[in-house]
């Protein structure tokens, strides 16, 4: 990095793609530098994705170059490779602001800015997006309205790409897509579009061949819907004669240039001006490094996906507290557990969609690499790959980000839940998680799941809550699948590393007795209500930590129904609709108890982004928020 006095020579005078296309395509070189620049400095002080930006820089900048967006689209899978993007696209002043509570979005999103075509914030759905956009310019008679996709970070492994990329071939289009191959998802990408990516060239003579003879048809009149697919079918077999390899996009008539060096932009430009016009699908395959141009990123590219905030010159990230000093994080917790169980029961296997540092799911990994499956960002095969694993007598524990595990709900109910097979699906990141906003926030799980048959459907207040669930749900005597929901980030127990012990599912725990107001929470915002409860300094309430959304504690639940109490209270981190307290309310009215509800939880809009303590005060759901709850009660001694 280069010290305060690094100047922004080019870029401080580009609002907009159209000032950055009055530049002579020499100077773009300079453009990327300092955007690069840009992003490190910005980051280093307000977290964010680092290394996928970084690694995208010059091919934002020739797409912008050389298309005239935003009438043509952009869309990107994976919206954390266009921090460039936004940088360039009215947004450069206001960057700084980037994932912060009222500030600029995480990922790109259309109420933000027209040059944000779609909502991108999971992987795999660009191509099917950007289909849908070229079919649209297609039947509106736009046809001068060119569509690219850039998709990256590994998404090509997710089978909503696949599905894509198979009608893609079917569906009159002239959609340009960008595989940006670094060889990266967060951690290192796996399965066999890896290793076929890593073998797939193509000969320069061959791609000025092919290109000079299409080009010279179609002057000629000559290249039409059918005879251009009849020409793809002859290069193939040209090209498996010169290459002795196949294609797989060309085999389903894409035409496929590359793979090129992503970090090239003028060659870039170059060959985007050369293809863009060209009718019928294209593909251009680009190899770039995530991380690319700080020297740090590109060494560890996962442990700088998102590395939070650090020193840009040294390098020198935030560093983790002394152990034993705080409270661990409940995904390190389930990652130690998980190594601690599987080595007292070799059923145990784990299996993780493209997240094994993320989950903490490493650390089995390491001890036990055979027993441990990342199948990259493929959600749902994830699930039904538990559910085959169950069948024939693993315990396979199945860790999903909350948000992520949406995409998995049909494998959950259809593979899992019908045939009630012992997988323990672990929803890493359930409720509020911070700064990547609305598509990662996870509040929609309890009630989606709620309503499935056969699942027990729990979540620990506390860290040594969690192990015990663990336990629990491997052992022989427990039937039937298990969700475990649990937070992002620390918990509250410093010593968390207590003997293990069986919990029987459906039962909660009382806290504390009280005769005039019910608390009922459930998970770990049950230490916000304890908290909230011990600064009021009231005697008078009553507090349960539900731990199972499904089944609930029916022996609590008679409790409180015949306790008379003046109002009951829900509390749960989750969507209010549908939620843990619906099931509270649903409870009671089976049960003809008229004792006053009142449900707290997660409102039915999506919630912004921003650091999760002032979100969840946005929501009423911090301790300030619950005191205020309760001292409407007139319960303050």
């Amino acid at each position: 990095m280069e010290d305060n006095d690094f100047t922004y020579r080019l870029l401080n005078a580009i609002d907009w793609p159209s000032d950055l296309r009055k530049l002579p395509v020499d100077q773009l070189p300079e453009v990327c530098s300092e955007l690069r620049h840009r992003i490190i400095e910005v980051l280093a002080e307000h977290p964010g994705h680092l290394a996928s930006s970084l690694g995208a820089v010059e091919i934002t900048v020739a797409l912008h170059y050389v298309l005239d967006t935003p009438d043509d689209r952009i869309v990107w899978d994976v919206g954390h490779q266009a921090y460039a993007h936004k940088i360039l696209t009215g947004r450069r002043n206001a960057f700084s602001t980037n994932r912060q509570l009222g500030g600029l979005k995480p990922f790109p999103s259309p109420e933000e800015s027209e040059y944000d075509s779609c909502v991108c914030g999971h992987a795999s759905n660009s191509i099917s997006v950007g289909l849908g956009m070229a079919v649209a310019a297609r039947m509106q008679g736009n046809s001068s309205r060119k569509v690219a996709v850039v998709i990256g970070d590994g998404a090509m492994s997710g089978g909503l790409a696949f599905e894509g990329i198979n009608n893609v071939a079917s569906t009159p289009n002239d959609m340009l897509i960008i595989l940006n191959d670094n060889n990266m998802s967060i951690d290192r990408s796996v399965g066999g579009m890896k290793q076929y990516l890593l073998r797939l060239h193509t000969s320069k003579w061959y791609n000025r061949f092919r290109f000079q003879t299409a080009r010279g048809l179609d002057r000629m009149g000559l290249l039409n819907p059918q005879r251009k697919n009849a020409i793809l079918r002859l290069n193939n077999s040209l090209k498996s004669l010169i290459t002795r390899q196949q294609n797989i996009f060309e085999g389903l008539n894409i035409r496929y240039f590359g793979p090129a060096d992503g970090h090239d932009v003028v060659r870039l430009v170059k060959m985007l001006q050369r293809i863009k016009d060209m009718t019928g699908p294209k593909l251009l395959h680009i190899h770039t490094v995530k991380g690319k141009g700080y020297e740090a990123a590109e060494k560890d590219a996962a442990l700088w996906h998102a590395p939070g905030a650090f020193d840009p010159k040294t390098g020198e990230r935030e560093g983790e507290e002394e152990a034993g000093m705080k409270p661990p994080k409940f995904q390190t917790v389930f990652g130690e557990t998980l190594l601690e169980l599987a080595k007292d029961n070799e059923k145990i296997v784990g299996i993780t969609p493209a997240m094994p540092s993320g989950c903490s799911m490493d650390i089995m990994m390491k001890e036990m690499p055979d027993r441990v499956f990342d199948v990259g960002i493929a959600e749902g095969h994830a699930v039904t790959l538990a559910a085959g694993m169950a069948k024939d007598g693993l315990m396979p524990f199945c860790n999903i980000y909350s948000s992520f595990a949406q995409r998995a709900y049909d494998n959950i109910i259809h593979d899992v839940a019908i045939g009630n097979l012992r997988v323990v699906l672990c929803l890493d990141r359930a409720g509020l998680v911070g700064e990547d906003g609305p598509t990662h926030h996870g509040v929609f799980d309890i009630a989606a799941l709620r309503t499935v048959p056969n699942l027990t459907i729990c979540s620990p207040m506390t860290e040594p809550e969690l192990r015990n669930m663990m336990y629990t749900a491997q052992l022989p005597t427990t039937s039937g699948p298990w969700v475990i929901r649990y937070p992002r980030g620390r918990g509250s127990t410093v010593k968390w590393r207590t003997q293990m012990q069986a919990i029987t599912a459906g039962t909660g725990r009382k806290l504390r007795s009280g005769k005039r107001v019910c608390v009922l929470s459930l998970g770990p915002i049950g230490v916000t209500v304890e908290r909230a409860i011990d600064d009021i300094a009231a005697n008078d309430i009553a507090h349960y930590d539900m731990r199972f959304a499904k089944p609930l504690d029916e022996k609590i639940m008679h409790e409180v129904a015949a306790a008379a109490y003046d109002k009951i209270i829900t509390v749960e981190d989750g969507s209010l609709q549908g939620g843990f307290g619906s099931a509270v309310a649903e409870w009671l009215a089976d049960q003809g108890c008229t004792t006053p509800l009142h449900r707290l939880g997660l409102p039915d809009h999506f919630v912004e982004h921003g650091p999760v303590k002032d979100l969840y005060h946005l929501v009423g759901l911090d301790e300030e928020g619950i005191k205020e709850e309760l001292k409407l009660v007139n319960l303050k001694d």
